[in-house]
């Protein structure tokens, strides 16, 4: 939906596609994490980073649904902080060498490509385009959670992984800037799921409440169970217009990225020098997203819970919906941003960076 036409997308803007997602979201949060993780963290990646050359080779069958796409920023022992990573490169005559581990990479055992991160000689970290069948590449199944079902997270090995020089992604040494580009989209979309999800344990809960009679009334007539019940709608109205908000923003900064680059042929170098309005558009894209994702995320738990508690022992079956909700979103809590980090983020944005607590 969000691609250029251009490549074959169907050029909707962000919005739209905000909406989407938010109906997908109704379905839970492993159906979204796909999508989110072929689209947002993917063919978004590849549209706002990518040259011409890359974009025809990858976009076309990444939109035919010929390709899955995946994105491989977390490590092991660097989540929060992407810039602890250890993966690291060297270059080998037309190719560079990858060396390292990436874990929970969503759609990770079934993509064709994969945008990922490693650090060079020099320290800085550059951004990646992997074919998953280039030699030295492995994937495994992370299986044993506790949500999350219908997504494949994978653990992914880079063994001397050739990649060719061709495949680098955008500029040599600026990686992290097109990772924290890609979060902005990644915590957008996670944001937008979970109105779905708070919406669908609504729904489920009003349909539950009053068909299920308890003392002699229906559970809908318990002022207990209307307390449930409204914080839920408070959840879903006052996530769904931070997350539009955001949406807004984001497609005010692709706008300006968009005209930057049909003006300029080194657009990405005036990024570099830190064109100021592009900027101050980013900062607040990355900001209303940080905030609408820490907000939606824990109403979408909220809710869950809330619905959970309505529907009592039938809820604790994880056949039901509102089950399958609570399980999904303990996780949307965690990635695209662990809540607390985007606490601090969130704060240290007012304050200023020599106030970032992190």
């Amino acid at each position: 939906m969000p691609i250029s036409k251009k490549h074959g997308g169907l050029g909707y803007d962000i919005l739209t596609y905000v909406f989407a997602l938010e109906r997908i979201g109704r379905e839970g949060n492993s159906l979204r994490t796909f999508f989110s993780a072929h689209v947002s963290i993917g063919q978004m990646v590849l549209q706002n980073w990518a040259n011409e050359e890359q974009k025809k080779r990858y976009l076309p069958d990444t939109i035919s649904g010929k390709s899955i796409m995946a994105f491989g920023l977390t490590e092991p022992d660097a989540g929060s902080d992407p810039g602890s990573m250890t993966t690291k490169f060297e270059e080998s005559g037309d190719n560079f060498i990858l060396n390292g581990k990436k874990h929970w990479v969503g759609n990770g055992t079934l993509a064709k490509v994969m945008t990922t991160y490693a650090r060079g000689p020099d320290g800085r970290i550059s951004a990646f385009i992997v074919d998953t069948n280039s030699k030295g590449f492995h994937a495994q199944e992370m299986k044993n959670k506790m949500g999350l079902l219908s997504i494949k997270n994978a653990e992914v090995t880079f063994e001397n992984c050739i990649v060719p020089k061709k495949n680098l992604l955008g500029t040599k040494g600026k990686g992290l800037s097109i990772a924290y580009s890609a979060l902005i989209d990644g915590r957008l979309s996670v944001a937008a799921g979970a109105i779905g999800v708070m919406k669908d344990c609504l729904d489920e809960s009003i349909m539950y409440s009053k068909k299920r009679v308890q003392h002699g009334s229906a559970l809908a007539k318990k002022q207990l169970i209307q307390e449930h019940l409204s914080t839920m709608i408070l959840n879903v109205e006052s996530s769904r217009w931070l997350v539009y908000r955001a949406a807004a923003a984001r497609q005010k900064l692709h706008d300006y990225v968009e005209n930057l680059k049909e003006k300029d042929s080194n657009w990405q170098e005036m990024l570099n020098r830190e064109d100021k309005e592009y900027s101050t558009l980013r900062g607040k894209a990355d900001r209303l997203a940080a905030i609408a994702k820490l907000h939606s995320t824990n109403a979408a738990f909220d809710s869950a819970n809330r619905a959970v508690q309505i529907f009592g022992s039938f809820a604790y079956q994880k056949t039901t919906r509102v089950a399958r909700h609570f399980l999904d979103s303990r996780a949307i809590i965690i990635y695209e941003g662990a809540n607390e980090v985007l606490k601090l983020k969130i704060a240290s944005l007012e304050l200023g960076d020599k106030y970032q607590a992190y």
